[in-house]
């Protein structure tokens, strides 16, 4: 179908939209009484309405049944982790021996590097991206310093070109090589989280494997948005956070993917703990640490079930609905908002700069626009009228329309909102 501005078209493709059915599967706030159009589930996503009956389940069980919840519960507490391997290992293209989840995202990323990061005499270096999300850089900064280098030696920043939004692949490639037998690690967001570019993590992937480097990524704007191969790419280490995208809460679980080539290995640098010992043995209380076969090794902690139970409820989601379907919906619906911005930008007094790829396969859910000659006070308006989005210094503002609950005629009331912002403003 060809693409028009108009609230019939976007009608048009929400009636031929296979999963517009899950958009009454999340509740959403509501401004002046109506629901707000959410454009930020790559920083939060939705509550799915079944979460509150996982999480009450728990509730229910911890009531009745106490501290044998853990076993006795229909969704026993002491292996409730598990559940989430297969339908974790779906998303990021793994098998599910590879998969856990655990602790929150920058946690694991550091937990991560005690086994990844392992500098050797002149292999030192780590190579990740400008302006990464600063709490990769403030981790990065600290575990190059617990080593006794400096974050101005050890760390190595790609650069984008000058005057160019975008990162480019045989940039970062040919930094790899030039940095080369210094390289200990590579570590990049797999989306770039204020452009919404999706790096070519394969190359890259290969490529560090060539300089003798290990090779982990930040997927916390990747997990449950792109299509992900870990696995197949043959990736050490990954870390993902799971309430954007994937809908499970403010602040809640990360997944971890620990390449199967690291399994089974006794002496494996890593923070041990109770829940990664040999689950047959467990409750033995045995004095030396019997690692469990596969990801589930690095578990330190029982798992926070409360926290983890709405995390299984999305998931459910995932499982029922697959990636293929949801990335097919992702294209079109970022398509036809990229496409709106264009249109409203031929009728106000204003200059949008998209500043995401255009190419499918170089971008996800999430459009990045500079708004020239706009400030704050246009994003206070769309945020009044009911359109959640995110904005970032100077004026840039990230719109994240995630296909399980957003609605093409949800991008068509944006644009609509957006001009009659920039119009009362500049009038």
């Amino acid at each position: 179908m060809k693409f028009e501005n108009s609230l019939e078209i976007a009608r048009k493709m929400d009636s031929e939209d296979e999963l517009a059915k899950y958009r009454h599967q999340f509740i959403f706030p509501q401004v002046n009484g109506k629901d707000v159009i959410y454009f930020v589930g790559n920083s939060l996503g939705l509550q799915p309405k079944t979460a509150k009956n996982y999480v009450n389940e728990i509730m229910q069980d911890w009531a009745n049944l106490g501290v044998e919840g853990h076993f006795r519960a229909e969704k026993s507490w002491w292996d409730y982790h598990e559940r989430f391997s297969g339908k974790l290992a779906k998303i990021v293209g793994a098998k599910a021996s590879e998969v856990t989840v655990m602790n929150t995202l920058t946690v694991n990323l550091h937990l991560l590097m005690v086994s990844f990061y392992r500098p050797s005499g002149k292999r030192f270096k780590i190579l990740c991206e400008e302006k990464a999300f600063p709490s990769d850089q403030y981790m990065l900064s600290s575990q190059v310093r617990l080593h006794g280098y400096q974050p101005s030696e050890a760390i190595v920043e790609v650069r984008k070109r000058e005057g160019e939004n975008n990162f480019r692949t045989e940039d970062i490639l040919k930094k790899i090589e030039e940095v080369g037998e210094e390289l200990a690690l590579v570590l990049i967001g797999g989306v770039n989280y204020y452009s919404g570019q999706v790096f070519d993590m394969e190359s890259i992937t290969k490529a560090g494997h060539e300089a003798g480097a290990i090779v982990g990524w930040d997927l916390a704007h990747a997990a449950g948005n792109v299509k992900l191969k870990l696995s197949e790419w043959n990736v050490d280490f990954a870390a993902w956070c799971s309430y954007k995208y994937m809908n499970s809460g403010p602040g809640n679980a990360s997944g971890c993917f620990i390449n199967e080539k690291y399994h089974n290995i006794k002496d494996m640098p890593r923070m041990e703990g109770w829940w990664g010992h040999n689950k047959d043995r467990r409750f033995l209380m045995e004095p030396e640490f019997q690692p469990e076969p596969d990801a589930n090794a690095w578990q330190i902690s029982n798992a926070p079930v409360l926290a983890l139970a709405p995390y299984l409820a999305s998931l459910e989601m995932f499982d029922e609905v697959g990636m293929p379907a949801l990335i097919k919906k992702r294209n079109r619906i970022v398509a036809y908002l990229e496409f709106v911005l264009h249109e409203i930008d031929k009728e106000v007094d204003s200059t949008f700069e998209v500043i995401t790829p255009s190419n499918q396969n170089e971008r996800g859910t999430q459009i990045s626009v500079f708004l020239h000659g706009e400030g704050r006070e246009l994003f206070n308006y769309l945020m009044k009228n009911g359109v959640y989005i995110d904005w970032r210094e100077p004026n840039v503002i990230r719109l994240a329309p995630a296909p399980f609950y957003c609605s093409f005629e949800d991008v068509y009331n944006f644009g609509q909102i957006l001009k009659r912002g920039i119009t009362e403003i500049h009038s």
